[in-house]
């Protein structure tokens, strides 16, 4: 687990390109063996983390039609067929025009109208086999962590599967 101070943090009010930039920053001063940085976590004007958004969640600000399908997750989870998806996506134009000029409008998007916000967490006492059926049952790629509703950290998938592979090699 990392500690929201060891992670990318961001205001509500900083765009798509600034909180890239916090992103890609981080990026080069990670210590050896320290897997990358996926997402970056947001806060809100009282100080509190809020949201997060990771690798998809930018992609899917660069295209703002994606709202109109609402939550594709949910969608593909509820039976919604892949073929279904694509027809819709094709109708809708997604990602007509050059990619330069759709990250040129990107870079002003706040972070706040693209955000998950901060629905599935786990107490910080919680097992980790816990933590890996949420993960797994909400199909997501890090967790928040909290103690007395207040965020301690994250656990991110990749720091989960380095544990278990530390586990299995032990277990000869």
């Amino acid at each position: 687990m990392l500690p929201p101070n060891e992670y990318v943090v961001v205001s509500e009010e900083a765009t798509l390109e600034e909180a890239i930039r916090a992103l890609d920053l981080i990026q080069g001063n990670l210590p050896p063996g320290r897997q990358h940085h996926r997402e970056v976590l947001i806060r809100n004007h009282n100080g509190e983390i809020v949201g997060k958004l990771g690798h998809h969640g930018f992609l899917a600000a660069l295209e703002p039609k994606y709202g109109f399908l609402g939550d594709v997750q949910r969608l593909s989870r509820a039976g919604v067929s892949t073929e279904f998806m694509s027809k819709m996506m094709d109708d809708l134009g997604f990602w007509e025009g050059k990619m330069e000029i759709t990250c040129k409008h990107a870079c002003n998007i706040k972070i706040k109208k693209v955000m998950i916000p901060i629905e599935e967490s786990i107490d910080e006492n919680s097992s980790l086999t816990e933590a890996i059926h949420r993960m797994m049952m909400w199909q997501i790629l890090s967790i928040i962590v909290k103690r007395d509703n207040q965020v301690v950290g994250v656990l991110r998938l990749s720091d989960i599967f380095s544990e278990i592979v530390e586990c299995i090699k032990s277990s000869d």
